[in-house]
């Protein structure tokens, strides 16, 4: 199923979309496809995988530490996006890639997406390539079907949200706070107004999705209140993973209960 068919499902049943996050091959690459499953299982609708790099300047402590952690296990481009094809040999539900751009640079554009095509992934997203920069990527991803879902900050202007929504497939991914990936106690309020800001922008053109600092389910809930029509959930997972590591069915469990309160949510 694409992309942009999950929510219009969605929509049409007035839910939100539920955008789960984990850095493939955290704690081994062999557990990445339960640990989906487990996520699927609990109501995540479209599962983005962090292809693992050792500068990720997004990210905060928790997916930096998934990082090297999965590095130290052996995890690759390559494997990645195995993993990828793994979870869509048995689950119809979209696969976005979140990368660097240095991974793809060494693999090769051609390659990487062609890769990328041949392993079922329907979305791409490259937090440090700008748009202004990503007239090849976008090109070359298009000619193979993949989505190329960029992001837009709250320091962004007017005039550059409107081209990045234009050169955007799939959803737009909104960063909802400065700052990097990470837990949060709270929504901010100039988090939900931020959301009011965009929000026309994106309606009628793309889906619009928040992420950064979502960890709790009236979290993803005020977020939906406020006009998205996706939450991008991460950092809760992934520490989620590091606190129940080598307790594998405690995990599973415990990830398919948290991905169902949240999936609750945004119903």
């Amino acid at each position: 199923m694409s992309i942009s068919r999950v929510f219009e499902n969605l929509k049409a049943t007035g839910e939100g979309a539920l955008i789960g996050y984990v850095t493939a091959g955290d704690p081994t690459p062999g557990q990445t496809p339960l640990i989906a499953e487990a996520l699927i299982n609990g109501g995540v609708d479209i599962l983005e995988l962090g292809l693992p790099f050792s500068d990720p300047i997004a990210d905060g402590p928790t997916i930096q530490a998934a990082s090297v952690r999965a590095l130290k296990a052996g995890t690759t481009p390559n494997k990645v996006l195995e993993l990828a094809r793994a979870v869509k040999r048995t689950h119809d539900v979209p696969v976005v890639i979140m990368t660097y751009f240095n991974p793809v640079f060494r693999m090769g554009l051609d390659r990487f997406c062609s890769s990328a095509k041949e392993c079922s992934v329907d979305g791409l997203i490259i937090p440090d390539l700008p748009v202004e920069e990503a007239a090849d990527y976008r090109k070359k991803a298009k000619s193979k079907g993949i989505d190329t879902i960029f992001l837009a900050a709250p320091s962004t202007s007017i005039k550059r949200l409107d081209r990045i929504v234009s050169c955007t497939s799939g959803f737009l991914y909104l960063v909802s706070h400065f700052g990097v990936t990470g837990e949060r106690g709270t929504i901010e309020g100039s988090t939900i107004q931020l959301i009011k800001r965009v929000h026309p922008y994106t309606k009628g053109r793309v889906p619009l999705a928040v992420g950064f600092g979502v960890s709790k389910p009236e979290h993803a809930r005020s977020i939906i209140e406020a006009g998205a029509e996706g939450v991008v959930v991460g950092s809760v997972f992934v520490n989620m993973i590091q606190k129940n590591a080598g307790k594998t069915n405690t995990l599973f469990t415990d990830l398919c209960e948290l991905a169902h309160r949240f999936k609750n949510a945004l119903s």
